[in-house]
């Protein structure tokens, strides 16, 4: 894979939500070109539902940003409780634009295939599309998931992307943002 230099990024997190609720979960995306703050993205996904990968996906094909996000990032592959995001299918859909996935901790396989299973409408469609993206990746301080790109761009984009703490801008931002649309106000870690 040629070395690409990927300046343009978005970062994807959803906003706390109330386990009881059924109303449909806002979607954040922090837009970045290097370190600059560009712009934000907001969407809805069902809690527990199917549609992540497509609201994602059409949330950055419809804004103004399209043409210029280069890589997606995840603050992980589930949003609004178990909707997860097919992280090979959203690199096809936008044009296999790179998704890196990121996460604090390796994710407990065992714990959310049975919970997908029990619990969880079409739970074992979605456990099949966490595997198929295989198994998270230490990078240094985070877990990584990737597809578009290579463990060296992976670690080459935590590295330019990451000044306060472990997680990139994009995602810290997103996280941010999404606190504050889902509480009023922004909270916690990324």
């Amino acid at each position: 894979m040629p070395d690409k230099h990927y300046a343009n990024v978005i970062g994807i997190d959803d906003a706390p939500f109330d386990r009881q609720s059924r109303e449909a979960v806002p979607v954040v995306g922090a837009v970045f070109a290097g370190l600059r703050f560009d712009g934000v993205l907001l969407d809805r996904v069902e809690r527990d539902g199917h549609d992540a990968t497509r609201v994602v996906a059409r949330m950055i094909m419809r804004s103004r940003f399209d043409a210029h996000i280069q890589l997606v990032m995840l603050q992980g592959i589930t949003l609004a409780g178990f909707n997860v995001i097919d992280a090979r299918e959203l690199h096809v859909q936008l044009g296999r634009r790179p998704v890196l996935v990121v996460a604090r901790r390796e994710p407990q396989g065992d714990t959310i295939r049975q919970a997908l299973k029990r619990h969880i409408p079409g739970g074992r469609e979605k456990w099949r599309a966490i595997e198929k993206l295989g198994p998270m990746e230490s990078a240094g301080p985070v877990f990584i998931q990737r597809v578009g790109l290579s463990y060296g761009q992976a670690r080459t984009v935590l590295d330019r992307f990451t000044r306060h703490g472990h997680i990139p801008e994009p995602i810290r931002v997103a996280h941010l943002i999404a606190g504050a649309v889902g509480c009023g106000h922004s909270r916690g870690h990324a």
